[in-house]
C-alpha cells in the first residue's frame, strides 16, 4: 500500500471543504439507508427536530481493502463531519503497510480513533479561547439569575459557545482488509454481522459493544474511577450524554469537572479508546454485515418492546435481499419498514409507554459478501456485433451529364468533367445474434436509393418554367 508520500496528489483532510473519502471509489458491494428524525404532529405533519446528524461512508481502497463507517451525532454536525473527514486518511494513507497480524492491524484502528480524538479537539481551539474569554469578563461572586440579569449578552454567547463544545459523535468502523474484518467503535452505533453455522443457519453476530449506562463493564471502569455508581445508574446520562465513550464532546471530558455526577473522576470518565473486534476470517459462512446508528434499532425496540432486536434486523435484511435489486434498495427498504411501525405505533396510541413521540436520525449500511441478491439488476443482453468496415465504391446511375454545381448553386468549373457515376460509401458488418446467420462480407450492396423522381419532377417544372434559379440541365 503506498504510503502518504508517495500519494502526492490527494487532497489533505484538513480541506474543511472537500473530504479526502470523496475522492475513494464507493465499494459496490454495499448500500446506504437513512431518514431523518421526526417528530409525530397530531395532524401527521412532517417535522424534524434537528437536522440530520448521521454521516457514513462505504469505500474500496484497493481490491483487498475496504473501509466503512457510520457516524451518529449529537449536539450538531461538527463532530462527525469531522469524524467522516478524518478517519479514513487515519487508516489508508500508508497506515496499514507492512501490517499482517491482527494485532498490528487492531492497533492502526486504535490509533485512527486516538487521532481523529485529538485532531478534533484541537479544532476547537479558538472556540474554547473565546470561552475563556467570555467567562473571564463575569464577576465573581454572582449566582446564574444575577448573572443573566446584569450580563445576558455574555450569558447567552456563552450558551452557544457550550453548545458548540457539546458536539460529539458515537462511530463504528468496519475495515476489510487482507480478507479479514475488523470492527471498531464508541458509542451505541452498532454492527452485526450475519453468518451461517455448520447446518447452514443464519445467525446474527453483534460485533460492537453498546458504551451506555446498562453495560456493566463500562460502570466497573467508571466505579475505578471514583464516581458513584448507584447515584450514575439512577441517572440517565453522564454529564449532557448518554454514551460513556465518544468522539468529541469537550464539554464532559476536558470540562467533566463542570458536572457534578462527574466531577469527582480521578481522569476523564468519558473517552474516546473503541473496543475493537477481529479479525474475522471472511469464509463462505460470511453473508453480508450491517452498520446502523443507534436510531435504527431503537426505534424498533421502541414501537414493538422486542427483546431480540438483532435477530429482527437481520431478518428484515433477508426478506429485502429477496425483492429488491440493489444493495442500497436493501438497505432502505428495511430503514423505510421501520420508519413505518415507529410511524404507526405512535400514531395510533399516543399513550403508548413504549414510545417517545419522536425518533431520532436513523442510517443503515449494508455490506454483502456472498448473500444471494436474485433481482439484481444486470446489464441488458447485448447481441455480440463486430463491426468491420469495408469501404466499397458503388457505382450510380446519374442523369448528370451536365456541369456539377455545389449546394449554394455556383458552378465548380474544376468538378465539370466528374465522371457521371458518383461514389457511394459503405460500410458492411459481421453480426452474430444468436441463432442468426453471417453476412457475407463479400456481398456489394445495391444503390438504395432513387432519384428518378426528382430527375422527371425538375424536368416537368422546366418545361413549365417554373423551375427555381440555380437548378440547371
Amino acid at each position: 500500500m503506498p504510503t502518504r508520500a508517495e500519494r502526492p496528489n490527494l487532497l489533505t483532510y484538513q480541506d474543511a471543504q472537500h473530504s479526502w473519502t470523496d475522492d475513494l471509489p464507493v465499494c459496490k458491494q454495499s448500500g446506504v439507508g437513512f431518514s431523518t428524525n421526526q417528530i409525530y404532529r397530531e395532524d401527521g405533519g412532517r417535522q424534524e427536530d434537528h437536522p440530520f446528524e448521521d454521516r457514513s461512508f462505504h469505500c474500496r481502497y484497493d481490491d483487498s481493502t475496504f473501509l466503512y463507517g457510520v457516524f451518529d451525532g449529537h449536539e450538531g454536525t461538527k463532530a462527525a463531519t469531522f469524524a467522516l473527514q478524518r478517519m479514513a486518511a487515519e487508516i489508508l494513507l500508508g497506515q496499514l503497510s507492512g501490517k499482517s497480524t491482527d494485532e498490528e492491524v487492531k492497533e492502526v484502528l486504535r490509533q485512527a480513533f486516538i487521532t481523529v480524538e485529538r485532531g478534533y479537539l484541537d479544532s476547537i481551539g479558538d472556540i474554547l479561547a473565546e470561552r475563556a474569554s467570555l467567562q473571564f469578563d463575569i464577576p465573581d461572586g454572582l449566582n446564574s439569575y444575577e448573572t443573566y440579569q446584569k450580563f445576558p449578552y455574555l450569558v447567552d454567547k456563552l450558551s452557544s459557545l457550550n453548545s458548540e463544545l457539546s458536539a460529539g459523535t458515537s462511530a463504528v468502523v468496519a475495515l476489510v482488509y487482507g480478507g479479514r474484518l475488523y470492527v471498531a467503535n464508541v458509542g451505541d452505533s452498532r454492527a452485526l454481522l450475519c453468518r451461517t453455522d455448520s447446518n447452514q443457519v443464519l445467525r446474527v453476530v453483534q460485533l460492537s459493544v453498546d458504551h451506555d449506562l446498562r453495560n456493566e463493564d463500562e460502570l466497573l471502569r467508571l466505579s475505578q474511577l471514583g464516581l458513584d455508581i448507584d447515584s450514575v445508574k439512577q441517572g440517565s446520562h453522564l454529564g449532557n450524554q448518554e454514551n460513556t465513550r465518544c468522539l468529541g464532546n469537550y464539554l464532559v471530558k476536558g470540562g467533566y469537572r463542570e458536572f457534578e455526577e462527574l466531577a469527582s473522576a480521578s481522569t476523564e470518565p468519558i473517552i474516546a479508546e473503541p473496543e475493537i473486534h477481529g479479525g474475522i476470517e471472511l469464509d463462505d459462512s460470511c453473508r453480508f454485515l450491517l452498520l446502523m446508528s443507534r436510531g435504527l434499532y431503537k426505534s424498533l425496540e421502541e414501537a414493538t418492546g422486542t427483546d431480540q432486536v438483532n435477530k429482527e434486523l437481520a431478518q428484515m435484511a433477508v426478506e429485502q435481499f429477496r425483492v429488491q435489486s440493489t444493495l442500497t434498495g436493501v438497505a432502505q427498504a428495511v430503514v423505510d419498514k421501520i420508519v413505518r411501525i415507529h410511524h404507526d405505533v405512535n400514531m395510533s396510541n399516543s399513550q403508548n409507554t413504549l414510545t417517545t413521540g419522536k425518533r431520532d436520525d436513523i442510517t443503515l449500511l449494508v455490506r454483502n459478501f456472498n448473500f444471494p441478491l436474485p433481482n439484481v439488476l444486470k446489464s441488458p443482453t447485448i447481441q455480440s456485433v463486430r463491426f468491420n468496415p469495408d469501404v466499397q465504391t458503388v457505382p450510380v446511375p446519374s442523369r448528370m451529364d451536365n456541369d456539377y454545381y455545389s449546394s449554394s448553386g455556383t458552378n465548380t468549373s474544376d468538378q465539370q468533367n466528374c465522371d457521371t457515376s458518383t461514389t457511394e460509401t459503405s460500410t458492411t458488418s459481421d453480426m452474430y445474434p444468436p441463432g442468426g446467420k453471417p453476412v457475407n462480407r463479400d456481398t456489394k450492396i445495391k444503390p438504395y436509393v432513387d432519384f428518378s423522381e426528382y430527375f422527371k419532377t425538375v424536368e416537368t417544372r422546366r418545361e413549365e418554367g417554373t423551375l427555381p434559379e440555380g437548378i440547371n440541365f
